[in-house]
């Protein structure tokens, strides 16, 4: 019998144990002083106390101690953390999804960006830190190579701007993420957001299953998704599922992930060039829509189940062929914001 520990809380963790305990699976959930009570908790097989969910030590010292040879990360807390990847492989664990290696390498916008013109994705087109602002053709926009969630990143409308809003930028970047790099390219006025969710096995063969619309943002948080993208054609849809499928390929991927694309509206007329924005190295939050409308030999999708699947080493058991679309699916996130202070993140009442 395998054992599965889900290195997170709440929703997601329940969602990852329901599968666990479907396909006989032994599981275990770690849990903080205050979540001692919580669902996850109590529906899982054992339950393991730790100072905070980000502790590395704590977290692959539960893994040991409890027997579980899988790790499943969820999505936030460690679940993009390269460091975390490689305690548990120096522990003999498996972490279900990517490797350390293809995280270091995704989890940089601008290495990121390098993997994708290999692969032969399309990137938006960019300008060196040492070029000239005042030959840019804005706006543009400047951002934290090793950046998410919009921190790090300005607009810029004018040669003018420039400075200021690099000076900006770099102190937010360094302050969120310990590093300043910058990539500087053109900004997309009216573009949709658009990403793909792949799945790649240990075997060499990579898959999509169809996109997902987030385009319905605020300050740079996906608030409406969607599958699939009905903003796209089906000549779109072709090309730019091709080449989430290339860009994993491209660097070994194994276990779920998403690549996300920006889709330029106004491009020639609104022919819709597209754009690899990064990718992430995990499941998402959104990961639902695409099991409501994706369909492998008729059959609805279970995520999970294959990135379980994919950790213990099986190859996936299917081919591009066998995937369908059926259906259309939504999902909303309930923000919780202050009203009276510009719709401004606030917690309590």
């Amino acid at each position: 019998m395998h054992t599965l520990l889900v290195a997170n809380r709440g929703e997601i963790a329940r969602r990852v144990l329901a599968t666990a305990r479907r396909l006989g699976w032994r599981t275990v959930a770690l849990h903080t002083d205050l979540d001692a009570g919580a669902l996850h908790v109590t529906e899982a097989d054992v339950a393991v106390r730790v100072g905070s969910y980000l502790a590395i030590d704590e977290v692959v010292a539960a893994a040991r101690d409890t027997g579980a040879g899988f790790v499943h990360p969820g999505y936030g807390f460690l679940s993009e953390r390269a460091p975390f990847a490689r305690a548990l492989a120096e522990a003999g664990i498996t972490l279900v999804g990517p490797t350390a290696e293809v995280m270091d390498a995704m989890g940089r916008k601008d290495a990121a960006r390098d993997i994708a013109v290999a692969a032969g994705v399309p990137v938006v087109p960019s300008y060196d830190l040492a070029d000239d602002p005042a030959t840019f053709a804005y706006p543009v926009l400047v951002k934290a190579a090793a950046g998410g969630g919009g921190k790090g990143m300005r607009v810029v409308r004018s040669a003018a701007e420039y400075a200021e809003a690099l000076g900006a930028a770099r102190r937010e970047a360094s302050s969120s993420f310990g590093d300043d790099t910058m990539l500087i390219e053109k900004y997309v006025e009216s573009g949709r957001h658009v990403e793909v969710q792949v799945m790649g096995d240990t075997h060499g063969q990579v898959v999509h299953l169809f996109e997902r619309d987030c385009s319905t943002q605020r300050r740079h948080q996906k608030v409406l998704e969607e599958a699939p993208a009905p903003t796209i054609s089906q000549e779109q849809r072709s090309a730019i599922t091709a080449s989430a499928v290339a860009l994993a390929a491209q660097v070994g991927y194994t276990g779920a992930g998403t690549v996300e694309f920006l889709l330029d509206a106004d491009a020639d007329g609104g022919s819709g060039e597209f754009y690899f924005l990064e990718m992430n190295t995990r499941l998402q939050v959104e990961h639902p829509v695409t099991e409501e409308v994706a369909r492998v030999r008729g059959e609805r999708v279970d995520l999970v189940a294959l990135q379980l699947q994919v950790a213990t080493g099986e190859p996936l058991g299917f081919d591009q062929d066998d995937v369908s679309l059926e259906g259309h699916a939504i999902e909303a996130r309930v923000y919780a914001e202050d009203s009276f202070g510009g719709f401004l993140p606030q917690a309590g009442t």
